[in-house]
């Protein structure tokens, strides 16, 4: 019988154990995209492996065995010579590119010749710049099915001509490959090329400099040090599962903390991040001639940092010193995991060992902090000052602090501009794991500002990669933000899938913002869709989470949404006190959105006349914001108002207006909001779409399905491409046929073709 399959064709040979979205994702990345590697590869992981506990296996062999016993059995029944071709081309590409085949061949005076043998059998062709081998296991198997004494001496032909400007790191590496015993002096040299490729933003290359200087050391204490910097590469370079069993032999700057920030428990995360913070101060300390010795409630720390763990234990957590020079890095990345997780004592505690060493925290996290306490005051000045740390270049974690401080003060425009150069930055350097991260408040900023599909569109590419480097929490984020955008945009079963995965995994790992998010999307599908005792009681509920459960920044941003609901049912009392402390917020921060948005509430709160007045004001100061979506419930909202007083021609001019707004927004359940009140004037609301007009017709979602089936794609392609599962697509389509009434995908390509 047939392994259940997951989205993208990988196997799920566990029944108690499916396979995670993340892992799945970085199988397919593990075999180069095969099929068949990835069915052998799915089949032999271990449960904690499936559930994304433990890393994937390291070696090709080790992915893929029977697929590389066939591959080498192929490459066997070539020629000697051109095996040996294959074997230099296979060496300058794998594992790291080094780009000198060419040169190689012609030091060795070899003819090429005979690589037409090779292009016969379908193995490889030869270009102008190298050879393309069939598929990565080809070229695998190129290397591993010649003599270790083969495979030396074409390390040292391809060492010999490396020696052009910028080349040093390969030429090291390939000295490296060549020899066979420990070498002091050949660990040098690696150790200052790994030095100078991550200089050059190639951390993949530093850490494989790193990983063969620690084999190559005779000094057994400087291998834990060689493998932990080299775990740091890995992470940098998108290569969670190596980075993850390299940080096993040493922890360098706190990586094992991000590790688990990032993929792993937040709490624990806290937890470890604080106690190295703590460690490398205290070394600072030391250093001075300060006697440490003492945490920040006066108890003493013997061989390792005391922290208090989950119910008030306290706990020692033996830990690798950090540089004195990294601890405000280290409080960071605590106070980040104390976010993430909606504990608001967790980041007292972390500001208070940061007061504790005199250490000054990024001003986003510090603002963060200042607002968990109702400090609101204090939080605008910390987040101005963040904010404006985001001009070009720079480091592309503190631009997206940048764009994270610009988001919470309602500047939007600088958010964007902000999370656009930190991508870039992160790019130019080399950290494909802070990609993702940056892309995330690109596209907040963008869904704000009412280009809900554009943001949806970012994030399913945010989504891809912060699966594929390991940052399944990071994904976590990410489905719950898929889940409000798919609300707004009236996709109902994809707002519901994604708000649970979100919540499954957001209460495993003690996540409370991401859980917030995805309960804030269901609230807003509710409120949305007129089911308003739903929406006030997710939205209460958002108040009543403990930490891991919910989040306290969440709770206050749905206010404006929670007092909507709370007014359609009735129920006001709570709604005013969750108001004022928005309005104080507002206040503070003077944003324009967020003062329209509290005018909007107090009109919601209000009654006749006085109401009216709220929403002009309300309307005025969006005109100043960037907010659009917003402004169109707001003008929703007042024409609603407007009718029931019986003032009829401005009702119908905000309800029109309200109207092409979220048709434009691609937001069906608004648009029929509004409609319902045109019909209540008495008014023509239009027709649900003209037949060509299919972006009326159809959820974004369903639209963006229909595209890529006209555009031939299959089932599979697209669930791949939209982190999806197949059966989610054909739901999908089914949906779209019926709406627009065909019954194939020929009429569809054809519909498509005439909207064109």
């Amino acid at each position: 019988m047939n392994a259940p399959e997951q989205p993208g064709g990988v196997p799920r040979t566990h029944p108690r154990t499916p396979m995670s979205e993340g892992v799945r994702v970085r199988v397919l990345r593990a075999v180069h995209g095969d099929p068949r590697a990835a069915v052998e590869l799915a089949a032999a992981l271990s449960e904690h492996q499936l559930a994304g506990l433990e890393p994937l296996p390291a070696e090709p062999v080790a992915v893929a065995p029977g697929l590389l016993r066939s591959q080498r059995r192929e490459i066997r029944t070539l020629p000697p010579d051109t095996r040996r071709l294959l074997l230099i081309a296979a060496a300058d590409q794998y594992p790291l590119a080094t780009h000198a085949f060419q040169r190689a061949v012609t030091a060795a005076r070899l003819d090429t010749g005979p690589l037409d043998e090779a292009e016969a059998a379908g193995f490889a062709h030869p270009t102008s710049s190298g050879v393309v081998f069939r598929d990565p296991w080809i070229r695998i198997a190129a290397y591993e099915t010649a003599s270790a004494l083969d495979r030396r001496e074409t390390h040292r032909l391809l060492a010999r001509v490396l020696r052009g400007e910028g080349e040093a790191p390969r030429r090291s590496w390939h000295r490296a490959a060549a020899t066979l015993g420990p070498s002091r002096r050949l660990a040098g040299e690696l150790r200052a090329s790994a030095h100078e490729a991550r200089a050059a933003g190639e951390h993949a290359l530093a850490r494989a400099l790193l990983e063969r200087a620690a084999a190559l050391t005779p000094d057994p204490r400087e291998r834990p040090r060689l493998l932990a910097r080299a775990a740091a590469d890995a992470w940098r370079s998108g290569d969670a599962d190596r980075a993850r069993r390299l940080a096993a032999h040493g922890d360098v700057d706190g990586l094992s903390g991000l590790l688990a920030l990032r993929a792993g428990n937040a709490t624990e995360s806290f937890d470890a991040l604080l106690a190295e913070a703590v460690r490398g101060a205290e070394s600072g300390e030391r250093a001075l001639g300060v006697e440490p010795g003492r945490s920040v409630d006066g108890d003493s720390t013997i061989g390792g940092a005391l922290i208090e763990g989950a119910g008030g234990s306290r706990v020692v957590r033996p830990v690798v010193p950090a540089a004195p020079d990294v601890a405000a890095h280290l409080v960071a990345r605590a106070t980040e995991a104390a976010v993430y997780t909606g504990d608001l004592r967790r980041c007292v505690e972390a500001a208070a060992v940061a007061d504790r060493y005199g250490i000054v925290p990024p001003g986003t996290l510090g603002g963060l902090a200042a607002a968990f306490e109702g400090r609101y005051e204090d939080a605008r000045d910390l987040l101005e000052a963040a904010a404006g740390r985001c001009g070009p270049g720079g480091d592309p974690t503190s631009l997206i602090h940048s764009s994270i401080a610009a988001l919470m003060l309602g500047d939007h425009t600088r958010a964007a501009s902000a999370a656009v150069r930190a991508a870039a930055s992160a790019r130019a350097r080399g950290e494909s794991t802070t990609v993702p991260q940056a892309m995330e408040f690109r596209a907040y900023a963008e869904f704000w500002t009412g280009r809900p599909r554009a943001a949806g569109a970012a994030t399913l590419d945010a989504l891809r990669q912060a699966y594929a480097t390991g940052q399944d929490n990071g994904a976590c984020h990410l489905q719950a933000a898929l889940a409000m955008f798919a609300a707004v945009t009236g996709d109902e079963d994809v707002c519901r899938a994604r708000a649970e995965a979100a919540r499954t995994h957001a209460l495993e790992r003690g996540l409370g913002l991401a859980a917030a998010l995805a309960l804030w999307a269901l609230a807003f599908l509710d409120l949305s869709t007129g089911r308003y005792a739903a929406s006030a009681s997710r939205l209460r509920a958002l108040a009543g989470f403990g930490p891991g459960h919910g989040h306290r920044a969440v709770r206050h941003l749905a206010t404006p949404h929670y007092v909507e609901a709370a007014v359609r049912t009735g129920d006001t009392r709570v709604a005013r006190a969750a108001h004022a402390d928005y309005d104080r917020w507002a206040s503070a921060v003077r944003s324009p959105d967020d003062l329209a948005l509290s005018a909007r509430c107090r009109a919601l709160l209000a009654t006749g006349p006085e109401a009216v007045e709220h929403y002009r004001t309300a309307l005025d100061l969006h005109a100043g914001g960037t907010r659009d979506f917003e402004r169109a419930r707001t003008e929703l909202l007042f024409g609603g108002a407007l009718r029931r007083l019986r003032n009829r021609t401005e009702a119908r001019d905000r309800l029109h207006s309200a109207l092409e707004a979220f048709l434009h927004f691609g937001a069906p359940h608004c648009a029929a909001q509004a409609r319902g009140e045109l019909r209540a004037l008495g008014e023509p609301a239009g027709a649900p779409g003209r037949p060509r007009d299919l972006a009326t017709l159809l959820t974004a979602q369903q639209l963006t399905v229909a595209r890529m089936a006209a555009d031939g794609a299959t089932n599979r392609e697209i669930a791949s491409r939209l982190v999806l599962s197949p059966r989610t697509i054909d739901h999908h389509l089914r949906g779209v046929f019926n709406r627009l009434g065909i019954r194939s995908r020929i009429e569809l390509v054809r519909l498509l073709a005439s909207e064109e």
